[in-house]
């Protein structure tokens, strides 16, 4: 793909993943084994307090087409299959879970250096589209991203969204919900060497007058081991440290307080993917 705006899921995505990727409260263990073929097939298993889900997954790859096939607990089977660049910068990607006859969907991806657009169409005979647009290029990108009912003739989804990018730091600005939430992003390296990062994210809800804000950092302790940490106005403080103890298999622990109820329990959520 070439270099430019990228998608409209970009936008604050840097500043998500340091806030939020990897925390969780749950226990999750993933294996991952291949085939003589190369076929890969991936074994999830997820415990949420009482209640146990797992799924299993394969995922086939034939030059430019990949095709990802996944069961889980429900009986369900979730089939994906992308194409990538049938033309230049263009990624073709077609979805559907069985039984349900609704869930077919197409969703078209292309990539420019001035722009970049994602959009989607149910197979139904009222189907809900999706679409997204980004304008601009590696620096300054503006963006949209839209849900349409075919049914009831409204919009579902109305987000719009701005971003900044230097070479240290990403900023963005997104409306979401219809015009009632404002976020605002900001996500600064302030060393590449030890991959040290702070990030925060403001969120302002119109409707309720309520705001969020949550600050976060990460920082590597060696090549293997990184730790992360975030807090929220709220009094809510989260903790990771990962390790990769042997190539791309690694071991997550995380755990979250409320400051403003240190009686109650912490939440502890443990991580573990194995791949060979």
């Amino acid at each position: 793909m070439v270099k430019g705006p990228g998608l409209y899921s970009d936008i604050g995505k840097k500043a998500r993943d340091l806030l939020y990727k990897d925390y969780q409260s749950d226990h999750k263990f993933t294996i991952t084994t291949y085939t003589s073929t190369g076929v890969a097939i991936t074994s999830t298993g997820v415990k949420k307090g009482d209640l146990f889900v797992a799924d299993v997954s394969t995922q086939l790859k034939n030059k430019n087409i990949t095709t990802d096939i996944k069961v889980d607990t429900n009986s369900n089977l979730l089939t994906t299959v992308t194409v990538d660049e049938p033309a230049p910068g263009l990624k073709a990607i077609f979805s559907f879970i069985v039984p349900d006859q609704r869930s077919g969907k197409v969703e078209l991806q292309y990539q420019h250096e001035y722009a970049g657009i994602s959009t989607s169409l149910g197979l139904t005979a009222n189907p809900i589209v999706n679409f997204s647009g980004v304008v601009g290029n590696n620096v300054v990108a503006l963006g949209t991203d839209l849900s349409f009912d075919t049914t009831s003739g409204n919009f579902t989804k109305l987000n719009t969204g701005l971003s900044y990018t230097q070479t240290d730091l990403i900023a963005a600005l997104t409306v979401n919900d219809k015009g009632d939430t404002l976020n605002a992003s900001y996500y600064h390296t302030v060393s590449p060497l030890t991959n040290t990062a702070v990030g925060a994210e403001l969120s302002h809800s119109f409707s309720s007058n309520e705001n969020t804000l949550t600050i976060g950092t990460q920082h590597a302790l060696d090549p293997l081991t990184s730790v992360k940490a975030r807090v929220n106005n709220y009094g809510r403080a989260s903790a990771l440290i990962q390790h990769e103890w042997r190539p791309k298999s690694l071991f997550t622990i995380s755990g979250e307080v409320d400051t403003r109820a240190i009686e109650k329990s912490a939440k502890i959520g443990l991580a573990l993917a194995l791949k060979p």
